[in-house]
């Protein structure tokens, strides 16, 4: 049975397929030193850098490239063929010499999830604002993917929005001119940001068999502004996360 509905699974990649290689078009693709760069501060403190570190929901892998250079390997994982494909391309492009690689992934599919962990081990996670916007049958399983990913040695960092990210986003829709085009392009493919309760985020990952090890409250920036010039910064609360 598929958890993902077929609806989500066509958004996703439809939304992919019309977003182009160019950085920062896609809304949430903000730079690493804004997102990835300051949550790997984060994390480090807890987690063995020489232990994989896996990106879920790693869209055009532009974390994930950032994260192979802080951990012994990245490996990006998402939804959509689409978005796996901009991923390679862009590494491809950037050709650094970090170690990374894109695979396309269903988290909701337990035996695809315990494949990847046979294949790394206990990797470290990194997850950027995915159970906040997937299907509600779906975001159990998300989480349990994180707990089989970490496993007993590894640690994960999940940031999610939160319900005040929904006030945002109604702002930068209800202006003079509606929602920019990055936003607009967001409803029009029928993405849910901020979608989950602020109380479901922390029950889900404790009832996946994960313990809270820090965590705090941020902001995610966005790549579009509002009508006065304002960057969109989503409130949103991260956490570093260990097996029981």
């Amino acid at each position: 049975m598929n958890v993902v509905s077929d609806n989500y699974r066509d958004n996703w990649e439809s939304y992919w397929r019309g977003t182009s290689d160019a950085p920062g078009e896609a809304i949430w693709d903000a730079d690493p030193s804004l997102t990835a760069g300051p949550h790997s501060e984060l994390l480090l403190p807890h987690a063995d850098a020489t232990r994989t570190v896996v990106d879920l929901g790693c869209g055009n892998g532009t974390q994930t490239r950032y994260l192979a250079t802080r951990f012994a390997r990245a490996v990006g994982v998402d939804l959509s063929h689409a978005a796996v494909e901009h991923a390679r391309r862009a590494a491809e492009k950037a050709a650094d010499g970090t170690s990374v690689e894109f695979h396309q992934l269903d988290l909701t599919d337990a035996a695809a999830v315990e494949a990847l962990h046979d294949r790394l081990g206990d990797s470290n996670v990194y997850m950027r604002a995915v159970i906040h916007q997937s299907e509600p049958a779906a975001r159990p399983l998300v989480a349990a993917a994180v707990a089989r990913l970490i496993g007993t040695r590894g640690r994960a960092f999940v940031v999610e929005l939160t319900s005040a990210s929904r006030d945002v986003l109604r702002q930068a829709a209800d202006g003079p001119d509606g929602p920019g085009p990055k936003l607009r392009r967001v409803f029009d493919h029928h993405l849910k940001p901020a979608d989950a309760d602020d109380e479901e985020i922390p029950r889900l990952l404790a009832e996946a068999g994960l313990r809270i090890l820090a965590e705090g409250g941020t902001t995610l920036p966005q790549t579009e502004h509002l009508a006065d010039g304002t960057r969109i910064d989503l409130p949103a609360h991260w956490f570093v996360l260990a097996a029981h």
